[in-house]
């Protein structure tokens, strides 16, 4: 019996790639894609697979925010991040989230491979620099970087806020009112001790959140 994944990624090109690198196993298939977190919610709620495959930026909700939602309906779903953000800035979040594995998308083939097989055996999947990264946060909880200060939905808000979007266009996004995108906005500068949204999206920029 194969193994069935979904794949939530929002650039066409880096889903093939996973694809092809997923059915070379005899015993994988790709049973959905999708290119927006709302679209991957409702597959993988209808399809059921046995892992899900998301990214952390998705253009209608974050990875994270995602996984909540998915682990209402299937709260035993084997979860993990493929991303472009290295394991320092977002991998204690990801494992803190619920993931069972996080890995970067310079990562080989067969790290890929690899990291589903433990998943799907129940396990959890970690590099050895990712098990140095959670290990150190344990106990250096004052040591995180300003935006692993923030809550999801505060993070999700930077990096709109950081893509350059207003706070009625976020409001609109999220299905918010402006006067909450407002004081969530407040609240990322007074965590991250910053005065505007111009020092906002040099953060992001230079440590690759967007």
């Amino acid at each position: 019996m194969k193994l069935k994944l979904v794949i939530a990624d929002d650039h066409g090109i880096m889903r093939q790639g996973i694809r092809k690198i997923i059915e070379s196993e005899a015993d994988m298939e790709v049973i959905g894609e999708a290119a927006c977190a709302q679209a991957a919610f409702t597959m993988i709620t209808s399809l059921k697979p046995d892992i899900a495959i998301l990214d952390i930026n998705l253009p209608d909700q974050n990875g994270f925010d995602l996984l909540k939602d998915i682990r209402r309906e299937l709260p035993e779903l084997p979860v993990l991040f493929l991303t472009f953000h290295p394991e320092e800035i977002f991998a204690m979040r990801a494992m803190q989230a619920g993931a069972q594995g996080y890995l970067c998308k310079e990562s080989s083939s067969e790290e890929l491979v690899k990291a589903l097989r433990k998943i799907a055996d129940g396990g959890v999947y970690v590099t050895d620099s990712m098990a140095e990264i959670l290990a150190r946060g344990v106990n250096k909880e004052n040591k995180k970087m300003p935006h692993e200060r923030l809550s999801d939905r505060e993070y999700q808000v930077l990096c709109l806020l950081a893509f350059g979007k207003s706070v009625s266009q976020i409001a609109e996004d999220l299905d918010r009112s402006p006067n909450t995108i407002s004081t969530l906005r407040k609240r990322i500068l007074e965590k991250m001790g910053m005065e505007n949204n111009s020092e906002l999206a040099r953060y992001a920029i230079q440590n690759q959140l967007v």
